[in-house]
């Protein structure tokens, strides 16, 4: 059975940092992308970083460059996120997805290309 499970999220200060983890099991990352969408009450759906299979590319959305990083282990068939400087508008519900990688450099922000869904982590920043 495919899955993803999403792990790290909670409450923390304005300025702070959060890393989420997201583990795969039941296939392996080596053959999929990876994306972080996150989602607040009232806002659709909103794509974060993306991370090839094999971690050589990554798609960042203007809301948070500079200030999230995405990494992937192989070994461990897990994908991070790494979040600092954390804002309110930071705040929603936080969930990786995947899909086979057909071209390397293909790792869009669109929630409609992904199709394998994890159960979300909250992520709340505030003071």
């Amino acid at each position: 059975q495919l899955q993803l499970v999403e792990s790290g999220g909670g409450l923390v200060q304005p300025g702070g940092s959060l890393r989420l983890s997201c583990a795969a099991s039941g296939f392996t990352l080596d053959y999929y992308r990876i994306g972080w969408f996150r989602q607040a009450p009232g806002k659709e759906r909103e794509g974060v970083p993306s991370i090839s299979s094999r971690g050589d590319y990554t798609n960042y959305a203007d809301s948070v460059k500079g200030r999230f990083t995405i990494t992937i282990d192989n070994a461990k068939n897990t994908v991070y996120l790494q979040m600092n400087s954390l804002k309110p508008e930071d705040t929603a519900i936080y969930y990786c997805a995947a899909s086979v990688q057909e071209f390397d450099f293909l790792i869009p922000l669109i929630a409609d290309e992904y199709y394998y869904w994890g159960q979300g982590t909250q992520v709340t920043v505030s003071s």
